[in-house]
């Protein structure tokens, strides 16, 4: 009796299944290309996120090599007229001169990052000389 009472496998129609397998079908391909569309976007945008900091870390690094070349540039000015430095290292380069004319003092330098992204800066300070006191008047920082 118990046989009698469940239905037979081989009696169930498999015709209504076919729409709802068409129906998964291209719900599981539409899934599939916004899933996709998402991974593309998110590599575009973290292509475009590595480029800019690149050329963050590009300006960041050419304005202390700047820096370092005034700081080279300014390391014996109490006791000479004039300096210059020039460096270079895997970072990129370094140029700074310094002029003195009495008691004051004009300092040029400037810095190119090299790598992937390029920048320079460059750096411009301007002071006076008192015996062997310094004092800088003002500075002026360009990208």
């Amino acid at each position: 009796m118990k046989g009698d009472a469940l239905p037979s496998i081989r009696s169930c129609s498999r015709a209504r299944t076919s729409s709802e397998r068409g129906f998964a079908l291209i719900a599981a391909i539409a899934l599939a290309i916004l899933y996709f569309a998402l991974i593309e976007l998110m590599l575009i945008e973290s292509s475009r996120e590595l480029a800019e900091a690149r050329r963050f870390r590009a300006r960041v690094v050419a304005a202390t090599l700047a820096e370092n070349g005034a700081e080279l540039a300014a390391a014996s000015m109490v006791t000479r007229q004039s300096a210059t430095a020039n460096a270079e290292d895997w970072q990129g380069t370094i140029r700074g001169t310094m002029r003195r004319a009495e008691n004051q003092f004009e300092i040029e330098a400037r810095g190119d990052a090299t790598g992937v992204a390029k920048a320079t800066a460059r750096v411009r300070v301007y002071g006076r000389i008192l015996g062997t006191d310094v004092r800088i008047q003002y500075t002026m920082h360009a990208p």
